[in-house]
């Protein structure tokens, strides 16, 4: 008796190619946005992560010494040396270590920041005013990059923090540099950009279309209100 031939299901090479080619067209596709997630993901921890730290060490700072936070309180060249004692390690930038090396000499009036950019990365960004951090400028423990301003009548003492360091891309205002004002009656630190704070004209401060060296500035409230947006991130 002969028995049947066995038929053999499989695929052929030219449907295996095929397939893959369609695998490979839908990864990329996808994966860029699979990887803009993953970062603004990252950057919303940070983020938080750093508004955490500030707002425990100017809690703790508040508490033992009973002195509400301000400028009234602390004198010129004051608030920065007592509050950095409320971290457990720091490196202070030098003339060694610049970590946010500016192209004039502090004080020096809208001169910008080197290898730093504006929200939306058409000017670099811009120094002078409130923005010039002579109170102090640090690397904490975990990389962030602390910038302390306290010299400026009516701006109220201002921290901004870039939260994954200097040395680490984007360096640009409100992607990974966020900026806080501590609030002059209460001593709360304040999300820039919140009403009460100094810079909360979005339409200047936190826009695709504005070219002001500070554009970013009040972009730190739209981070913590708006569930997409370091998913839209100028590019």
């Amino acid at each position: 008796m002969r028995m049947n031939n066995l038929t053999k299901n499989g695929f052929t090479l030219a449907e295996i190619l095929i397939t893959l080619g369609i695998i490979g067209v839908v990864a990329a596709m996808t994966l860029p946005t699979v990887i803009n997630n993953a970062k603004a993901k990252e950057l919303e921890t940070q983020l938080n992560t750093s508004y955490s730290i500030l707002q425990q060490a100017l809690g703790l700072m508040q508490a033992n010494t009973g002195i509400i936070a301000n400028q009234t309180n602390y004198p010129q060249q004051t608030f920065g040396k007592e509050f950095i004692k409320y971290f457990k390690t720091t490196i202070k930038c030098s003339e060694k270590n610049k970590c946010m090396e500016a192209d004039l000499e502090d004080g020096a009036v809208n001169s910008t920041f080197k290898d730093y950019k504006n929200y939306n990365k058409t000017q670099p960004l811009k120094r002078g005013g409130n923005m010039v951090y002579d109170e102090g400028k640090y690397i904490l423990t975990n990389n962030i990059l602390l910038l302390i301003e306290c010299n400026t009548p009516g701006f109220g003492i201002i921290l901004t923090v870039d939260i994954n360091g200097p040395y680490k891309k984007p360096n640009a205002y409100g992607h990974d540099l966020f900026s806080f004002n501590i609030e002059e009656k209460s001593g709360k630190l304040l999300p820039m950009g919140t009403d009460g704070t100094y810079y909360t004209d979005m339409n200047r401060y936190c826009s695709y279309n504005s070219n002001d060296g500070l554009n970013g500035a009040s972009c730190t409230y739209k981070a913590f209100t708006e569930k997409d947006f370091f998913k839209n991130l100028p590019k």
